[in-house]
């Protein structure tokens, strides 16, 4: 059985990640982002063969996706588990979407326990994920921009950054409520978009990521709390 079938006879949970999700996409400008969980059948946990995840790209491997395009990742629920706990930001996402493609009896569960998943870690990803960001942006690290087109137009990647104070909105929100909102609820979201759109310049894009991080930065240095599921 090959990694594609595994992976989609065995989902149990799929939706529709990326800039749709979050509210900030631009109508025929992104591609479309889905993350699934499937659930590996025995042979894939006890054999020889694992099946952590599949991925699917209708461009081919190195090739930047051209809007509409779609960019399916399915990962087995072990290891979204893991990844979850780990506070990824972009794997945490698919148990906060209002709705989604797919989801069974036991995606169901899984989104249910979603609090589950949030800890300091998670905070701390978050902000991670932002410093990262911003020193690519900044060209203190490796660059990996690869949106010419809007650096032409506007001077620097504008979706770039917009993801990079993305992560510190959606990381404040993590820290001071236990949750995330998608998409982005307002005002943050007419932030973000007036940044992807090039309406703020890079210099005070940099001062509200910098504001972000900064209240990000004191949320986890005041937080008391770890993880564990809590019902309301």
């Amino acid at each position: 059985m090959s990694e594609r079938e595994i992976a989609l006879d065995n989902e149990i949970l799929r939706g529709v990640v990326g800039s749709t999700s979050h509210g900030t996409a631009i109508e025929g400008q992104d591609d479309r982002d889905e993350m699934g969980v499937f659930v590996e059948p025995p042979e894939c946990v006890c054999g020889l063969t694992p099946c952590d995840h599949y991925i699917y790209r209708d461009q081919p491997e190195g090739v930047r996706s051209e809007p509409g395009d779609l960019d399916l990742t399915m990962y087995s629920l072990r290891r979204f588990c893991q990844l979850a706990a780990q506070g990824n930001p972009s794997v945490i996402l698919l148990l906060w979407l209002p709705s989604h493609i797919t989801k069974t009896r036991v995606g169901a569960e899984l989104v249910a326990m979603r609090e589950a998943f949030i800890s300091k870690e998670s905070g701390k990803r978050f902000l991670g994920y932002l410093v990262a960001q911003k020193k690519k942006l900044k060209g203190e690290r490796t660059q990996t921009v690869n949106r010419p087109e809007l650096v032409a137009k506007y001077g620097y990647d504008t979706k770039f950054a917009m993801h990079a104070l993305r992560l510190g909105f959606e990381g404040i929100e993590l820290m001071t409520h236990r949750r995330l909102t998608l998409p982005v609820a307002e005002p943050n979201l007419t932030t973000l978009r007036a940044v992807r759109s090039g309406r703020i310049d890079l210099a005070e894009a940099l001062r509200l990521i910098d504001g972000a991080k900064e209240k990000l930065q004191a949320l986890l240095e005041a937080c008391t709390w770890g993880s564990g599921y809590r019902r309301h």
